[in-house]
């Protein structure tokens, strides 16, 4: 028993450490961000289709909503952090809860408690923030401003992808098959949304190529191998905590690739999303530990 909770903690821990390195990567190609998200999200549904059979089966027309507003999840993250800060664009991504305790009770019948709305107070006062000191404007963020907002919306389309999942669970009385299948549709969907513009193609570094490939079949498809792997080893709690790792890490790597460093506004507001998610995780906050231990951006 002890060897597979460590077992799983290793992988929630490496999980974490591949999310992280997406912005710092998305930020070095050199193609559009529309071409970025396309071709990430083409290969990975493909990398999955390959490695996890129960992909190709149990699709339904909920898989595809849910598959959806996945795919507005993934191409916003990928715009924003061609367009602001990775700090920003990971932690207002990490607001999503303040969605989901609104959304709860609205699609899923499930009570706000006196705790949430605090946790509520706490992640709005982190958010505005972003938006009261933007970042300067620098070669690795030139619009921080619309990435921000881009980000903020990516966000809710993630709450939209947690209170989709519960709400497939239901229906399907199995999570984790109903959430395979939506990830590959929301990547699907992902590539289909972005190809029109994301044509044409032009001439693009072998270094382009090979960046495109670890995000779709590493930073991606593999993080969530090795990450419903650790989902039947972990409670959700324990997993919500461990990767947080991902948003201090994140704006890590995009420090050291590209020098980027975030405004005295997204440290704060970000210290304070950390804070109060954690928070609430510990106090054993239902909503916010799931919305902790889905698929990553």
């Amino acid at each position: 028993m002890l060897k597979s909770t460590s077992i799983g903690r290793l992988e929630v821990l490496v999980t974490a450490l591949l999310f992280s390195t997406g912005g710092a990567v998305i930020k070095a190609v050199s193609m559009t961000g529309w071409q970025v998200a396309g071709f990430r999200s083409l290969i990975a549904a493909a990398f999955l289709l390959w490695v996890m059979p129960s992909a190709r089966r149990g699709w339904t027309w909920r898989t595809l909503a849910v598959g959806s507003a996945y795919s507005g999840a993934l191409i916003s993250y990928v715009l924003a952090n061609k367009l602001t800060t990775a700090a920003s664009t990971i932690f207002l991504y990490s607001t999503a809860p303040l969605y989901i305790l609104i959304l709860g009770p609205l699609v899923l019948r499930e009570p706000v408690r006196r705790r949430d709305l605090m946790v509520m107070v706490a992640l709005a006062a982190g958010m505005s923030l972003f938006f009261l000191d933007i970042d300067p404007v620098m070669a690795s963020a030139p619009r921080p401003l619309a990435g921000n907002l881009l980000a903020s919306l990516g966000g809710f389309f993630w709450a939209l992808v947690v209170v989709g999942l519960r709400w497939l669970g239901r229906e399907q009385h199995s999570t984790q098959g109903g959430s395979v299948a939506a990830v590959v549709a929301g990547n699907l969907i992902a590539a289909l949304v972005c190809l029109p513009m994301a044509l044409p193609v032009g001439t693009n570094s072998s270094a382009d190529w090979l960046m495109i490939a670890y995000l779709g079949v590493i930073q991606v498809g593999l993080a969530y191998v090795i990450f419903t792997r650790a989902l039947g080893r972990l409670p959700a709690l324990e997993v919500s905590l461990l990767l947080l790792i991902e948003p201090v890490l994140n704006p890590l790597w995009a420090w050291l690739a590209h020098g980027e460093t975030p405004g005295l506004g997204a440290r704060l507001g970000g210290l304070l999303i950390l804070l109060a998610i954690a928070a609430a995780s510990l106090v054993g906050s239902r909503q916010l530990a799931e919305s902790s231990t889905t698929i990553g951006q």
